[in-house]
Formats: C-alpha cells, structure tokens, sequence
C-alpha cells in the first residue's frame, strides 16, 4: 500500500480538526460490541473452573484479532486493487477514525473548565468519563493529577502506538492494536471475573504496547522542549520512575509528564471501593494544580507531532527500500 504513509498524514490532519464528532459511528465501537457477544457466547461454551476461562479468553483473543485484522486488510487490498484513490482515502478515514488526539483534549479539558468554572460535583463526574478510578472522592489536586495522568497514558494508547502500527502495517495492523487495546479495556481486570478469562488480553496488550509506550516517553520527554516545560527533568524522571507501575508500559508516558512539569503523579488509587496502593511517579517539588491540565495538553500535542514526524519519516524510509528491493 504504497500511500500509507500519506494516509496517515492526512488522517492526523483530519483528527486535529474534526476530532471525534458524535454523530459518526465509531469502528471501536462495532469492535466493543464483537467483545461482549463473544464474551458471552465463549462463557456458555467452556467450563466455569480456571483451565477452561484461560482457554475461552485465549479463542476471544485470537477471533477478534482475526477480524480486526482481517476485515481491513481485504477490503483495502481490494479496493488498493481496483480503485487506489478509494483505498487511499478509506485508510485515511479509519486513521483519522483510530486517532483521538483532538479528543483527548477535548474531554480532559472538559474537566479543567469544571474545576475553573464549575463544582467539585461536576470535576468529579468530568474527570470520571475518562478514567477508570472512583472519582465520588478526590480532591481538587485528586481530579487534577487523574486528568493529567490519562493524558499521559491516553497519549501513547491514543496516538503514539496507533501511529506506530499504521507506519509498520498500514490500517489493518492500526485496527489490530485497536482491536487488542480495546480487550485489554474492556477484559483486561485482576478480578474474579476476568483473573483468568481476561489474562490473554492483557499480556497481548502489554506485549504490543512494549516499544510503542518507550517510544511515546522519549517523544515527550524530547517534545517538552517545545512547549517550554522542564525538557531535562522530564528525561531524568523518566529514566528514574518509568517502571513505578504494575503495567510495564503505563509509567513510561506518566514519568516524562510527570518531570516535564515538575509534580508528582500516580500514588495510592481506589478501584471499585477497593483501595490500591501504588509507586509515585516525579518528585512533589510543588501542588499540582488545575493549569497542569492545560500545560499537559500542549504537551500532548507537541509529542503527537513530533510521533507524526518520526513515523511518516520511517514508513518513507520502508517504502524506498521495499521499492530498491524490487527493482
């Protein structure tokens, strides 16, 4: 597919001026929906004892994976085939489709007006549309730091990995990943209901996000510099504090956040009424406050152009060489 690289240019482009407009259905969604029928139908089917849910989640893996992949690839090669303008710009819809950079900001900064403008009630139901933690309690600084942190970690899941998968595999491997992101949301929990039927999902998602998390801490870590955050303390941070998490892959994003604007994140969180203790990430050299939402979403956009450069650059590069094998 020899426009992919532009295809993923000009999805960029689209998501930063669009976004994610409610009224187009969204491919996740169909993939969210194939999750849960197939949850449902897979449970029916093997025996409710450990053996059998590793089993049942391991087959969910490997058919939504089939048809994440799949479905893409051959209606692209056929159409790539038949009619290349209409393949170019179907790649460049579901990259636009697959990219949430506008809409991250968007819905991160959803609570900074709440916590400028509004109630702690409405910063705490804000902040609870984009992150996984109870929400009924946090402090100010508490909804504050939750924010910041899903636009840390948002920002390699979101983009930088998305945008990898589309420079390596065009569309369908960008589909692949969404495809096994999304599992490891929806199934991907350490508790009695998906210990074992989720456990695939969640190894296969820390194994995909392993070089794409790296790549997004470094990208931030260097594109503070544009923003004029603290571009050596972010590199500092990250190499200090990069593995305080359970996810080999979640603090790689939250360190160089983290020490680009000179807080402290992460720590202690209550899932589900149950409280989990975890590391602190940076150093608590000051309070964070509500402007570090804003300050965080300039840095997001700083590495999603600086993961756009870097990987519309290397899919060049792959297309020259295929190009000079062949010849």
């Amino acid at each position: 597919m020899a426009y992919t690289g532009l295809a993923l240019i000009a999805g960029f482009v689209l998501d930063l001026w669009i976004g994610d407009p409610g009224w187009l259905y969204h491919p996740v969604c169909a993939v969210g929906k194939l999750i849960a029928f197939l949850e449902k139908g897979l449970r029916k089917i093997f025996p409710k004892r450990p053996g059998g849910e590793l089993a049942a989640g391991c087959l969910e893996v490997f058919l939504v994976c089939l048809f994440c992949f799949g479905i893409p690839l051959l209606a692209l090669c056929a159409l790539w085939h038949v009619l290349p303008a209409a393949g170019f710009l179907l790649e460049t819809f579901w990259c636009f489709q697959l990219l949430a950079t506008k809409s991250l900001k968007i819905e991160s900064m959803k609570v900074y007006d709440r916590l400028v403008n509004g109630t702690m009630e409405e910063a705490r139901c804000a902040v609870s549309m984009i992150v996984g933690r109870d929400t009924q309690q946090l402090t100010e600084e508490g909804v504050t730091k939750a924010a910041v942190e899903t636009i840390a970690e948002n920002s390699s899941d979101g983009i930088i990995a998305p945008m990898f998968y589309m420079a390596l595999g065009g569309a369908p491997l960008m589909f692949l990943y969404k495809g096994i992101n999304t599992m490891d949301s929806m199934l991907g929990y350490k508790n009695e209901k998906y210990l074992y039927f989720g456990r695939a999902a969640a190894k296969l998602d820390d194994a995909v996000n392993y070089i794409p998390s790296r790549i997004a801490g470094l990208l931030m870590a260097f594109s503070s510099v544009f923003v004029k955050l603290d571009t050596a303390n972010a590199f500092r941070i990250y190499r200090r504090d990069r593995h305080n998490h359970a996810s080999p892959n979640s603090a790689q994003t939250e360190a160089a956040m983290a020490g680009a604007l000179g807080v402290q994140l992460a720590g202690n969180a209550y899932y589900f009424g149950k409280l989990y203790e975890k590391p602190t990430i940076g150093d608590p050299s000051r309070p964070v406050c509500p402007e570090d939402i804003r300050l965080a979403n300039r840095l997001l956009y700083a590495t999603a152009v600086c993961g756009l450069i870097l990987f519309a650059a290397l899919r060049a590069v792959f297309f020259c060489l295929g190009t000079a094998i062949f010849l």
